[in-house]
């Protein structure tokens, strides 16, 4: 769709916007981009144990020994395509007898599988090299391999003939394929089968202990543990607990696995006894050694908030435990959002900061005396609720409002604080669309404390319809 409007890579921002208003743009983030490549790489893991990623676009698979296993080169091809499809992604494949031409083939599909009908920009030697390229009329890799080696390194240096080589294999071109660590896994294969429960916990504690000297020696903590205890008859019975923190505290993980023991529709049944009980760590973190604190304080307090998330977690279910982070918006309804509380513990140290509450400035004879609320209150209501406004002049505070069929006069007023809409989410004629909002804070005579919101402007040349006004939230 982009390109049938005219808009490609490289396109100055305000052309584009000439050419297409209501364009989204949104910031870069090559942070996002290379975690969205390694996790397709991962999707392809089990095609071949070569998956390289290529970037900022592209992921490389050497399938040669592999392919035969999935029905050839083609219909490996065909269900990796489909594979990713069906998680949204939209992408090109290409076969090719070496990586660059296989990728060469991916980025510019009209040369139809042939190197010599390839463009000169699939050589990757830059534009200056590619624009002196053209310029002396070679605008194929066909031109280019017609001339004396000798004048191309001359004038467009090594790097073209080592281009050239590497697309029909002459010249070797190395991967660098991603690598998975192998699991953690420790197990005790037992003569004599465990006929108890207790038996088996007993060995997991052992387990337990083992992983984590192994963990401390490598400097990591683990997140997720998984336990497998395998009957005589054949059955595997599978537990799995995580941690919000890395950790390596044997105490802590038999905690964790005894709650998820407990909270087991079908207790442990050793049926005609277990003969092997494995434990594997599915993920670690870097885990550094620190010294204790002598007396309580503020992290000794977190790894205990930890340990009860990481226990409530398991016991009522990863997502009926929530915790609020700060989100990246100025508008209060999204100024935060909702995440896994185990999930949240390991963005705590890389999310924004929760905003400072400070008193609004320009607070006029009609402010909120001593015993200031906060800026912004706890409790908001979602939606907003209309309201009924009577003010002294248009644009002033109110002088009385109703709501819930009770008449409130307003004995101090605070404010405007105007929140202009966010222009990337404008949603025309909604309550969150793209009018701007003017907040008061205001105390009728009873001492109670709201926060109200005007929305819209009555300037007739900036807005279509006069305001309405809303009350967002209470002040404790």
């Amino acid at each position: 769709m982009a390109l049938a409007l005219g808009l490609a890579p490289g396109l100055p921002l305000a052309d584009a916007r000439a050419r297409e208003p209501a364009l989204a743009v949104v910031l870069h983030d090559p942070a996002a981009d290379a975690a969205l490549l390694r996790a397709l790489g991962r999707l392809c893991a089990d095609a071949t144990p070569t998956v390289a990623i290529e970037r900022p676009d592209a992921l490389l698979l050497e399938i040669g020994g592999s392919a035969h296993l999935f029905g050839g080169p083609e219909a490996l091809a065909e269900r990796l395509q489909l594979r990713l499809e069906a998680h949204g992604m939209r992408l090109r494949k290409a076969l090719g007898p070496t990586p660059d031409a296989a990728l060469a083939f991916a980025r510019y599909p009209a040369a139809e599988g042939r190197i010599a009908r390839l463009p000169v920009a699939a050589l990757n030697l830059g534009e200056e090299a590619e624009r002196g390229l053209r310029r002396a009329g070679l605008a194929t890799v066909h031109d280019v391999a017609r001339q004396p080696r000798a004048a191309i390194a001359a004038r467009f240096g090594m790097g073209a003939c080592l281009a050239m080589d590497r697309l029909d294999g002459s010249a070797a071109r190395p991967l660098s394929p991603r690598r998975v660590r192998a699991r953690l896994r420790f197990e005790e294969r037992l003569a004599e089968p465990i006929l108890t429960a207790d038996g088996a916990r007993t060995i997991l504690a052992r387990l337990i202990e083992r992983a984590c000297t192994r963990l401390a020696r490598r400097g990591k903590g683990g997140r997720r543990f998984e336990a497998s205890l395998f009957r005589t008859d054949g059955q595997t019975q599978s537990l799995a607990v995580e941690s919000g923190h890395p950790t390596r505290d044997p105490a802590a993980i038999g905690r964790l696995f005894a709650e998820r023991i407990d909270t087991l529709a079908d207790p442990l049944d050793p049926g005609f006894g277990y003969d092997r009980i494995m434990l594997s760590i599915g993920r670690t973190d870097p885990l550094a050694v620190r010294q204790p604190p002598l007396q309580a304080d503020k992290e000794a307090d977190s790894e205990a908030l930890a340990a009860l998330i990481d226990r409530l977690s398991i016991r009522f279910g990863p997502a009926r435990l929530m915790r609020l982070l700060p989100a990246d918006s100025h508008v209060p309804e999204r100024a935060e959002r909702r995440a896994p509380a185990q999930g949240a513990i390991a963005q705590g140290a890389t999310a924004l900061p929760w905003p400072q509450q400070q008193k609004p400035e320009g607070t006029g004879p009609q402010g909120i005396g001593p015993g200031d609320p906060p800026a912004r209150p706890i409790f908001l209501f979602d939606p907003p609720e209309p309201i009924e406004v009577l003010a002294e002049v248009p644009d002033g505070p109110p002088f009385r409002f109703r709501w819930r069929r009770a008449q409130h006069r307003v004995s101090r007023a605070e404010g405007p604080e105007r929140i202009a809409p966010e222009w990337w989410r404008l949603k025309s004629g909604a309550l969150h669309g793209g009018r701007t909002r003017d907040y008061w804070r205001v105390e009728d005579t009873a001492g109670r404390r709201f926060w109200l919101f005007r929305h819209g402007l009555y300037d007739e040349a900036l807005e279509s319809r006069p305001p309405g006004w809303f009350l967002h939230g209470l002040f404790a």
